[in-house]
């Protein structure tokens, strides 16, 4: 095909949720509420560890960054969704496109390292407790946070130039709520195959590699519970460790379902249902599971309550 003979994409069309119909008014209030609690949840355990000296650990520390990050990834994503499916234009501008692809990216691979270090820093306290304060002292909580950061907005504008330096000619409808890298890759009217296999490499090295660091710590930290002689002991390690687990496992399973294979083999409704775990699930998980199973989470916010009730 000529060059001159294309017209370039200015704009693309979110399809998102509007073959459900009239169900969309009730998806709607269901994300928006949703949404809600999010915020909510996060911004509570944000301000618990700030107020209450007692949260000032490296644990909290970490936890305190990822629900920064979730707010902020949730942002990206949630706001634009809910206007769209009160909205008969469901249109983004290519330039909105690719900020909202930059900023999805850059805070999702945020959370993946961050897990990733919490899983070193409970591999810390319950396998070298006497060298804990030297392994995870602030300077070097501090280097990890940013490191994290860092690799996150690092590798998310590698992925969006490879994404974006292809041309897009007619072809405009996104098959799904935001500008995901799968769904927008396929608009492309030339062949993708190189662009897609560096994508998958990325996609290992942000997913395969943490998770993988993950496992041989909670491998370790379970060979040390197992040597811990009281019942009572063995529970309490691993209560500090189950609140984590279950986060990575929900984070990491919906991420590689979706990223760790070929464009060619997506599937628009069933991915719809995953993404909806990995953007909306995921960070309603954090509040929840990190404060109505946490104890010290529960007892800073009630003295922070307490105070507040009191002054």
């Amino acid at each position: 095909v000529m060059a001159e003979n294309l017209t370039m994409v200015t704009e693309f069309l979110l399809i998102g949720f509007s073959s459900l119909g009239e169900i969309q008014l009730a998806l709607f209030v269901v994300f928006l509420f949703l949404y809600l609690v999010i915020l909510s949840g996060n911004v509570t355990i944000i301000s618990i560890i700030r107020l209450d000296r007692n949260l000032h650990t490296p644990m909290y520390f970490f936890l305190g960054i990822l629900s920064t990050s979730e707010t902020f990834y949730t942002f990206v994503i949630l706001p634009k969704m809910l206007i769209n499916l009160l909205s008969v234009a469901r249109t983004i501008s290519y330039t909105c496109c690719v900020i909202q692809m930059f900023f999805f990216l850059g805070f999702a691979i945020t959370n993946c390292l961050l897990l990733g270090v919490m899983g070193y820093d409970r591999y810390a306290a319950i396998c070298h407790p006497l060298h804990y304060p030297i392994l995870m002292s602030w300077q070097m909580c501090g280097k990890l946070a940013a490191a994290c950061g860092f690799g996150g907005f690092l590798a998310s504008p590698m992925v969006v130039n490879l994404v974006f330096s292809l041309p897009f000619c007619n072809a405009n409808k996104v098959n799904h709520y935001f500008c995901d890298i799968s769904p927008v890759i396929r608009l492309a009217c030339t062949n993708t195959d190189v662009h897609e296999f560096v994508i998958f490499i990325c996609g290992v090295l942000v997913l395969v590699v943490p998770f993988f660091f993950v496992c041989i710590s909670y491998l370790c930290i379970l060979r040390t519970i197992l040597k811990i002689p009281s019942v009572e002991g063995r529970k309490k390690s691993f209560s500090t460790c189950s609140s984590h687990l279950t986060v990575v496992i929900i984070h990491y399973g919906c991420a590689s379902f979706i990223y760790l294979r070929p464009t060619a083999s997506y599937v628009s409704n069933k991915d719809r249902l995953v993404m909806v775990i990995y953007t909306i699930v995921t960070p309603l998980l954090n509040p929840m599971v990190y404060s109505l199973r946490n104890k010290d989470v529960q007892f800073a916010l009630r003295r922070v309550l307490g105070k507040k009730v009191t002054l």
